[in-house]
């Protein structure tokens, strides 16, 4: 019999209830399971909450949990059994690429044990950390037959009236995140894709849904609010033809991936590790040949540049000028003709002593552009990656993936394997949204699944959006790993831009990925002024610390990153009106400063620059022009 979340209360609240708390060590995080006592079988629901001052506020109202097997259900029938008593959770680890190099996380711990009417075991894993929540399902129970895990009950109830950024859900995640206050759409999309950003009324209290630590035995999961619009419940994706089963196959024991919901202000939200934080540590035991670094990439400004050896040329040499690492050589790369072929490419990049990367297609549903099916086996991965090892490739770019089955989990994971084994850096495109693997498989660099540069080249909706978009991108998609925007680029492509030349500029620092592909042309960088051109040769890619300074989505962003004793800042005006971004410099050492700014000139093609002495607990306010922005070095 179904009933609806309403109904439900009143059926709850008709019987004995067992409340269980569940806090996070700073007492900022609390967790409320409503449980039915021993002899009663019913719905579970939780709650989050957040403390400011001395009073809670509600994050997430009473919302349902339960998983279901084909065979068994686990949701209206469950008996509660016992609770666990809290286990401290304190991590610390190190990160290669991403927001922060040493990652410590604190969390309590609580499991709480069940069966369904058929004396079937679940486990509900509840961790609450001090930035926010995340909880996972286990089925304890040792058994080789194979069972199929089908859907869950897990719902995320939003407070009404709550502002929401979600994006609707696409396979290879490239949407806007747009505001919305009421759940509803004006294009009908029901179904909505992680993370998921919202602020909790009128309250200084930010949420993000996401999930992490995915394996083989777990498909990814997206939200759907068809039923009621301000309930969003966790929805398994559908069987697509080459793969005819739903959710997942898979023996027990078993775990779900972890549910997390990252909470607190807005600066919390950014600074987040907690999608790595509860993921599984590193399975390399070495990592010394992952190198993060700044890339050239052909394909932006020349679409089918990499079957042209000499533009291929071009590119290697932009990196030895710019003094990137780096260059990708993309698709149609096994068809290079005019004076070359990729042999002769990545030997004239080695001699200029820079690292090549290579595209292929994943094979898993297209059949076009080449190469492709070479990596879709483990066979074909050992003989194409030993051939990469022998020419000198230093990492892979691997594209157009099919969907979020349990097949491409485990086909993700693989190909991470796999590469590792041969010492190749991977970056995913056409793919889902980062779960996590970076902690795990830490040669994986970046992720494309963003609504990135590259579609300047397929529409002309970027250009209109995309000032609001990259200052709403911090706040949402960059928060859960490495964003392969493809970034910073001054001229034109098939559509043209409108937002500053600085703004473009800041996005190398606002924009966090492990590999930063820099996509324009190399007429555009050597024709920089001399400031902006050193600032690009020199901008790293991974960081040691990040602090957002100020921010709302879609309007503003002022965010710092550290890497060694040096402060970079970059700023976003996302409106198209001027706005004066404010600098507060209260995450400073003590001492004297500078402050190295480079910001928006007369025009949204010119900069300026000064240097501004700092301290401390300066501010620095900073004019930008619409959709403009900044960046800065302290010194």
């Amino acid at each position: 019999m179904k009933h609806s979340i309403a109904a439900l209360f009143v059926i709850l609240s008709s019987i004995s209830i067992n409340a269980q708390e569940i806090v996070s060590p700073n007492g900022k995080v609390k967790v409320v399971l409503n449980l039915p006592e021993k002899n009663a079988a019913h719905h579970l629901f939780y709650k989050a909450l957040y403390k400011i001052g001395s009073k809670f506020v509600e994050v997430l109202p009473y919302s349902k949990l339960g998983i279901n097997r084909a065979e068994e259900h686990f949701t209206d029938n469950l008996r509660f059994i016992a609770a666990s008593k809290p286990v401290a959770i304190h991590d610390k680890y190190e990160m290669i690429c991403g927001k922060r190099h040493e990652c410590e996380n604190f969390g309590t711990e609580k499991t709480f044990s069940f069966e369904n009417s058929d004396h079937q075991p679940l486990d509900i894993v509840f961790r609450v950390y001090n930035d926010g929540v995340a909880f996972r399902y286990v089925f304890p129970n040792q058994s080789d037959i194979k069972i199929n895990i089908i859907s869950e009950a897990t719902t995320y109830v939003l407070p009404d009236n709550t502002s929401r950024w979600m994006q609707p859900y696409d396979l290879s995640y490239e949407k806007f995140y747009p505001l919305n206050k009421t759940g509803l759409s004006a294009n009908k999309e029901q179904e909505w894709g992680f993370p998921a950003l919202y602020k909790v009324n009128n309250h200084p209290v930010w949420a993000l849904i996401s999930e992490a630590d995915v394996t083989e035995n777990n498909c990814a999961v997206k939200l759907s609010n068809l039923k009621k619009a301000n309930e969003y419940q966790v929805t398994y994706p559908s069987a697509r033809d080459n793969f005819k089963r739903e959710g997942v196959i898979t023996t027990l024991p078993w775990h779900s991936q972890w549910h997390t919901l990252i909470i607190g202000k807005l600066s919390d939200i950014v600074e987040s590790t907690l999608i790595t934080d509860v993921s599984e540590p590193s399975k390399l035991t070495n990592t010394d040949w992952i190198k993060p670094g700044a890339v050239s990439w052909i394909y932006w400004a020349n679409n089918h540049g990499s079957k042209d050896y000499q533009k291929v040329v071009e590119y290697v040499d932009l990196a030895v000028e710019m003094n990137w690492p780096y260059v990708l050589i993309d698709w149609e790369w096994d068809v290079m003709a005019n004076g070359g072929d990729i042999n002769k490419a990545v030997d004239y990049a080695k001699s200029k002593g820079i690292k090549p990367l290579m595209w292929y297609n994943s094979g898993t549903s297209w059949l076009d552009p080449t190469p492709n099916d070479r990596l879709l086996t483990a066979e074909k991965r050992a003989k194409e990656f030993s051939w990469l090892n022998k020419i000198g490739v230093y990492g892979i770019k691997v594209d157009f993936f099919a969907g979020d089955q349990q097949d491409m989990m485990a086909y993700y994971i693989d190909i991470l394997k796999d590469a590792a084994k041969y010492h190749l850096m991977v970056n995913f495109h056409g793919a889902t949204v980062p779960r996590g693997w970076v902690r795990t498989y830490p040669n994986l660099m970046t992720t494309e699944a963003v609504y990135g540069a590259e579609w300047y080249n397929n529409n002309e909706i970027l250009t209109d959006k995309a000032a609001a978009h990259n200052v709403t991108l911090p706040f949402t998609r960059n928060v859960v790993g490495s964003m392969d925007y493809t970034p910073v680029t001054f001229s034109n492509s098939q559509h043209p831009h409108v937002t500053s030349y600085a703004h473009e500029l800041a996005l190398s620092v606002v924009f966090e990925s492990g590999f930063q592909h820099f996509a324009d042309s190399p007429s555009a960088y050597k024709s920089l002024p001399e400031e902006p051109k050193n600032f690009l040769k020199q901008v790293p890619t991974a960081w040691d610390d990040t602090k957002l300074i100020d921010g709302e989505p879609a309007e503003k962003v002022v965010i710092a990153r550290k890497k060694g004793n040096q402060w970079y800042i970059g700023g976003l005006n996302g409106k198209d009106v001027p706005q004066t971004l404010i600098i507060k410099f209260d995450f400073l050492d003590k001492g004297n400063h500078d402050l190295h700014l480079i910001k928006d000139g007369k025009n949204d093609k010119s900069f300026s620059s000064e240097i501004i002495k700092i301290k401390k607990g300066s501010t620095v306010k900073v004019e930008c022009l619409s959709r403009g922005g900044f960046v800065g070095v302290i010194k």
